[in-house]
């Protein structure tokens, strides 16, 4: 193989690194809160790894306190809980919606996909719609997107 192609071949590999990279925003590194049993939550940590983010899981027995000292509420609760960058990320959000939220720089403001949507990622690709909601401390709620 000449040293142009092995070149290119470089060039564009190193392309596609660097394009995963940006679109995880540099430095951010999820942590997820779940069950050692739920395969759901697992496959939403695929989902987040294949959207080229750092993620660090914890399992735990009881995700409870996890959604409790982070201001996760009932109405608002899924299987697992994430941070990334201060944010709550609750359930099954999907990357893109984290993406859009750390590009904005919200303060103080979580994401959750309430219950388990059989639509979101990590729960199958039915299609089914469902609303990722923004919160924050205070209580308010709105509808971040509709998918």
């Amino acid at each position: 193989m000449s040293l142009a192609i092995s070149l290119f071949r470089k060039s564009i590999f190193a392309l596609g690194l660097l394009g995963s990279a940006a679109l995880a925003e540099a430095g951010s590194t999820v942590e997820v809160w779940k069950s050692p049993l739920c395969g759901c939550c697992g496959g939403w940590v695929d989902h987040m790894r294949a959207a080229g983010f750092t993620v660090v899981v914890h399992d735990v027995e009881d995700v409870g306190p996890i959604k409790v000292a982070h201001g996760v509420g009932d109405d608002l609760a899924s299987c697992h809980t994430a941070m990334i960058d201060g944010h709550v990320v609750e359930g099954h959000v999907p990357a893109q919606d984290v993406r859009r939220l750390l590009a904005e720089g919200s303060a103080g403001i979580g994401l959750a996909a309430p219950g388990m949507p059989s639509g979101a990622p990590g729960m199958g690709s039915d299609g089914a719609p469902y609303d990722v909601v923004a919160f924050d401390a205070g209580g308010s709620r709105r509808i971040f997107a509709r998918h």
